[in-house]
């Protein structure tokens, strides 16, 4: 969270800086013109995570595209895999997600700039297998486990659904360059399970648990911007 912080932080820095920074000319009399198109590019937080964590991998492309003055519709297409160790199981998770739908921008820019400050709301299905590396018993007699380590149990097509509330925000550092971050609560609507155990970690909607089907996740981007045409503000 406080990397998350660090990057609001600084990204709000830099559109303050190219704001004060915009050059006034005589042609700024005129009706101002925006940019419409695709804005694409990857999650910069799953490569580095990638890195970092040698029990994850993971590879997401991001875009969106203004249809109507502050309005884009937003997707998010990515792969994961993920080892979920603990104390008395050990699963990995593996697949690919997708999450769509529309953002809102609520920030009025000064002259000139097209940044981003939205709220969101997205759809997101995931398609995944599970597989169960090994896992602990513990008897009614004693506290002692036994350790399964015997073939592996694979569990193929499996998936999920969720609903998920997005706040973000995206600077044009360079000309059409945009750096972002995001945050994000979700909620699971359906899933299918393993048969004798349940999904710890779904790709593209995060870590799950036994007491809440809420979830969290963030993104930091770096996307370019396609502009197909301009339109008066």
């Amino acid at each position: 969270m406080r990397t998350y912080l660090f990057f609001i932080s600084l990204l709000l820095t830099l559109s303050s800086y190219a704001q004060e920074n915009t050059k006034v000319t005589a042609q700024d009399t005129l009706p101002p013109s925006e940019k419409y198109g695709v804005r694409a590019g990857i999650d910069l937080s799953k490569l580095i995570r990638s890195t970092l964590d040698e029990n994850y991998t993971g590879f997401e492309i991001v875009g969106d595209y203004r249809f109507y003055k502050d309005f884009y519709l937003a997707a998010e297409i990515g792969n994961e895999s993920f080892i979920r160790d603990e104390e008395n199981i050990n699963v990995k998770a593996s697949g690919n997600y997708i999450r769509a739908g529309i953002d809102y921008n609520v920030y009025k820019n000064w002259y000139g700039m097209q940044n981003n400050i939205y709220v969101g709301l997205r759809y997101g299905f995931s398609s995944f297998d599970q597989t169960l590396n090994d896992y602990t018993i513990f008897t009614d007699t004693n506290y002692f486990g036994v350790s399964e380590v015997n073939d592996k149990i694979e569990s193929k097509g499996l998936n999920a659904s969720w609903i998920e509330f997005v706040f973000g925000i995206k600077v044009e550092t360079l000309k059409n360059l945009y750096m972002g971050a995001n945050l994000s609560l979700r909620n699971l609507v359906s899933e299918k399970t393993p048969d004798r155990f349940d999904n710890l970690y779904i790709p593209g909607f995060g870590r799950t648990n036994d007491f809440s089907s809420i979830g969290v996740g963030y993104g930091y981007s770096i996307s370019y911007l396609i502009p197909f045409f301009k339109k008066k503000k």
